[in-house]
Protein backbone atom coordinates (compact mmCIF):
# COMPACT_ATOMS: atom_id res chain seq x y z
CA UNK A 1 0.00 0.00 0.00
CA UNK A 2 1.58 3.07 -1.24
CA UNK A 3 1.53 6.36 0.91
CA UNK A 4 -0.06 8.18 -2.03
CA UNK A 5 -3.14 6.37 -2.14
CA UNK A 6 -3.43 6.27 1.43
CA UNK A 7 -3.44 9.76 1.09
CA UNK A 8 -5.59 10.03 -1.93
CA UNK A 9 -8.12 7.82 0.22
CA UNK A 10 -8.11 9.99 3.45
CA UNK A 11 -9.01 13.02 1.25
CA UNK A 12 -11.93 11.44 -0.40
CA UNK A 13 -13.21 10.29 2.78
CA UNK A 14 -12.83 13.65 4.56
CA UNK A 15 -14.52 15.18 1.67
CA UNK A 16 -17.74 12.31 1.66
CA UNK A 17 -20.14 14.29 4.08
CA UNK A 18 -21.83 11.74 5.71
CA UNK A 19 -18.99 9.10 6.27
CA UNK A 20 -17.45 12.11 7.55
CA UNK A 21 -19.70 12.40 10.33
CA UNK A 22 -20.15 8.95 10.53
CA UNK A 23 -16.26 8.78 11.43
CA UNK A 24 -16.81 11.96 13.94
CA UNK A 25 -19.65 10.33 15.98
CA UNK A 26 -17.72 6.90 16.03
CA UNK A 27 -14.80 8.90 17.55
CA UNK A 28 -16.91 10.18 20.34
CA UNK A 29 -18.01 6.86 21.32
CA UNK A 30 -15.29 5.50 21.71
CA UNK A 31 -15.52 1.89 21.08
CA UNK A 32 -12.76 -0.77 21.24
CA UNK A 33 -11.27 -1.10 18.07
CA UNK A 34 -13.27 0.51 16.52
CA UNK A 35 -13.61 1.61 12.66
CA UNK A 36 -15.48 1.93 9.57
CA UNK A 37 -15.57 -0.48 6.76
CA UNK A 38 -16.55 -1.56 3.65
CA UNK A 39 -18.77 0.51 1.60
CA UNK A 40 -18.81 3.40 3.53
CA UNK A 41 -15.00 4.04 2.61
CA UNK A 42 -14.43 1.81 -0.85
CA UNK A 43 -17.92 3.68 -2.82
CA UNK A 44 -16.94 7.14 -2.07
CA UNK A 45 -13.43 5.85 -4.04
CA UNK A 46 -15.34 4.97 -7.27
CA UNK A 47 -17.46 7.73 -6.63
CA UNK A 48 -15.23 10.18 -7.31
CA UNK A 49 -13.48 8.17 -9.93
CA UNK A 50 -16.18 8.08 -12.05
CA UNK A 51 -17.82 11.53 -11.36
CA UNK A 52 -20.80 10.70 -8.83
CA UNK A 53 -22.07 12.45 -5.94
CA UNK A 54 -19.36 11.09 -3.41
CA UNK A 55 -22.34 9.79 -1.27
CA UNK A 56 -24.17 7.44 -4.40
CA UNK A 57 -24.68 3.98 -3.93
CA UNK A 58 -23.98 4.09 0.23
CA UNK A 59 -26.62 1.63 1.47
CA UNK A 60 -25.40 1.66 5.03
CA UNK A 61 -22.31 2.54 7.37
CA UNK A 62 -20.82 -0.36 8.80
CA UNK A 63 -19.07 0.33 12.28
CA UNK A 64 -17.28 -2.61 13.50
CA UNK A 65 -15.19 -2.91 17.08
CA UNK A 66 -14.12 -5.73 18.70
CA UNK A 67 -14.52 -6.45 22.30
CA UNK A 68 -14.18 -9.92 23.61
CA UNK A 69 -14.62 -9.17 27.18
CA UNK A 70 -18.35 -10.23 26.61
CA UNK A 71 -19.69 -11.84 23.65
CA UNK A 72 -23.37 -12.13 24.62
CA UNK A 73 -26.00 -10.65 22.31
CA UNK A 74 -27.49 -8.94 24.64
CA UNK A 75 -23.88 -6.94 25.69
CA UNK A 76 -23.98 -5.57 21.67
CA UNK A 77 -27.44 -4.77 22.12
CA UNK A 78 -26.55 -2.28 24.42
CA UNK A 79 -23.88 -0.99 22.53
CA UNK A 80 -26.09 -1.32 19.61
CA UNK A 81 -28.86 1.14 21.29
CA UNK A 82 -26.04 3.61 22.61
CA UNK A 83 -25.00 3.54 18.88
CA UNK A 84 -28.31 4.59 17.45
CA UNK A 85 -28.81 7.23 20.21
CA UNK A 86 -26.08 8.93 18.97
CA UNK A 87 -27.20 9.48 15.54
CA UNK A 88 -30.20 11.17 14.09
CA UNK A 89 -32.37 9.96 11.45
CA UNK A 90 -31.99 8.83 8.87
CA UNK A 91 -28.42 8.01 9.92
CA UNK A 92 -29.94 5.94 12.89
CA UNK A 93 -31.31 3.62 10.64
CA UNK A 94 -28.42 3.40 8.40
CA UNK A 95 -25.15 3.20 10.78
CA UNK A 96 -25.36 -0.74 11.52
CA UNK A 97 -22.67 -1.61 14.40
CA UNK A 98 -21.47 -4.94 15.58
CA UNK A 99 -19.56 -6.47 17.86
CA UNK A 100 -16.49 -8.25 15.96
CA UNK A 101 -15.50 -10.56 18.18
CA UNK A 102 -18.96 -12.11 18.08
CA UNK A 103 -19.63 -12.65 14.03
CA UNK A 104 -18.73 -16.22 13.79
CA UNK A 105 -21.38 -17.19 16.54
CA UNK A 106 -24.04 -15.68 13.22
CA UNK A 107 -22.40 -15.21 10.54
CA UNK A 108 -22.85 -18.66 8.76
CA UNK A 109 -26.78 -18.64 9.63
CA UNK A 110 -27.26 -15.30 8.36
CA UNK A 111 -25.24 -15.58 5.35
CA UNK A 112 -25.56 -18.92 4.46
CA UNK A 113 -21.73 -19.15 4.38
CA UNK A 114 -20.68 -22.97 2.99
CA UNK A 115 -16.67 -22.22 4.37
CA UNK A 116 -15.76 -21.71 8.05
CA UNK A 117 -15.92 -18.16 9.86
CA UNK A 118 -12.93 -18.40 13.42
CA UNK A 119 -13.52 -15.98 16.00
CA UNK A 120 -11.73 -13.00 14.94
CA UNK A 121 -9.07 -11.37 16.98
CA UNK A 122 -9.21 -7.69 16.15
CA UNK A 123 -11.70 -5.90 13.78
CA UNK A 124 -9.00 -5.80 11.25
CA UNK A 125 -9.21 -9.38 10.71
CA UNK A 126 -12.53 -9.18 9.78
CA UNK A 127 -11.50 -7.32 6.58
CA UNK A 128 -9.81 -10.50 5.16
CA UNK A 129 -13.04 -11.93 5.22
CA UNK A 130 -14.48 -9.60 2.95
CA UNK A 131 -14.79 -11.21 -1.15
CA UNK A 132 -13.44 -9.45 -3.10
CA UNK A 133 -9.59 -7.48 -1.84
CA UNK A 134 -11.11 -3.52 -2.80
CA UNK A 135 -13.79 -4.30 -0.50
CA UNK A 136 -11.01 -5.24 2.23
CA UNK A 137 -10.61 -1.21 3.41
CA UNK A 138 -11.25 0.62 7.17
CA UNK A 139 -10.80 3.77 8.31
CA UNK A 140 -10.65 5.27 11.64
CA UNK A 141 -10.63 8.76 12.98
CA UNK A 142 -7.97 9.28 15.61
CA UNK A 143 -7.74 12.09 18.43
CA UNK A 144 -5.86 14.32 15.87
CA UNK A 145 -7.84 13.81 12.97
CA UNK A 146 -5.76 11.66 11.27
CA UNK A 147 -7.37 9.02 9.57
CA UNK A 148 -5.92 5.08 9.98
CA UNK A 149 -6.19 3.08 7.20
CA UNK A 150 -6.47 -0.63 7.27
CA UNK A 151 -6.27 -2.36 4.02
CA UNK A 152 -4.76 -6.05 4.08
CA UNK A 153 -4.29 -6.57 0.46
CA UNK A 154 -3.41 -2.52 -0.90
CA UNK A 155 -5.49 0.05 -1.96
CA UNK A 156 -4.40 -0.43 -5.65
CA UNK A 157 -7.72 -2.34 -6.97
CA UNK A 158 -9.81 0.00 -4.79
CA UNK A 159 -8.00 2.77 -6.63
CA UNK A 160 -8.01 0.82 -10.10
CA UNK A 161 -11.79 -0.13 -10.00
CA UNK A 162 -10.75 -3.92 -9.97
CA UNK A 163 -12.70 -6.37 -8.34
CA UNK A 164 -10.53 -9.42 -7.48
CA UNK A 165 -11.45 -12.19 -5.26
CA UNK A 166 -10.43 -12.32 -1.81
CA UNK A 167 -6.88 -14.83 -1.73
CA UNK A 168 -7.79 -16.03 1.92
CA UNK A 169 -11.39 -16.69 0.88
CA UNK A 170 -11.30 -20.58 -0.22
CA UNK A 171 -11.95 -20.85 -4.02
CA UNK A 172 -16.15 -21.25 -4.42
CA UNK A 173 -16.62 -19.00 -1.30
CA UNK A 174 -20.43 -18.18 -0.96
CA UNK A 175 -21.24 -14.21 -1.71
CA UNK A 176 -18.95 -13.77 -4.79
CA UNK A 177 -21.49 -13.66 -7.23
CA UNK A 178 -24.05 -11.50 -5.58
CA UNK A 179 -22.02 -9.19 -4.40
CA UNK A 180 -19.93 -8.23 -7.56
CA UNK A 181 -23.21 -8.20 -9.73
CA UNK A 182 -24.49 -5.65 -7.33
CA UNK A 183 -21.38 -3.40 -7.00
CA UNK A 184 -21.64 -3.61 -11.25
CA UNK A 185 -25.02 -2.67 -11.56
CA UNK A 186 -24.03 0.54 -9.75
CA UNK A 187 -20.68 1.26 -10.76
CA UNK A 188 -20.44 -0.01 -14.43
CA UNK A 189 -16.75 0.99 -14.69
CA UNK A 190 -15.38 -1.68 -12.40
CA UNK A 191 -13.85 -4.79 -13.94
CA UNK A 192 -13.90 -8.22 -12.27
CA UNK A 193 -11.57 -10.69 -12.19
CA UNK A 194 -12.93 -14.06 -11.59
Amino acid sequence: MTDALEARLAEIVRATPTTWAVLRTARELDLPDWMIFSGAVYQPVWNHLTGRPLDYGIKDYDLAYHDASDISYEAEDVVIKRVAAAFEPPLRDLVEVRNQARVHLWFADKFGADEPYPPLETSAAALKRFVATAFCVGVRLETDDSLTVHAPFGLEDLFALRLRPNPLRPSGAGGWERTTGSAKARWSEISIEP
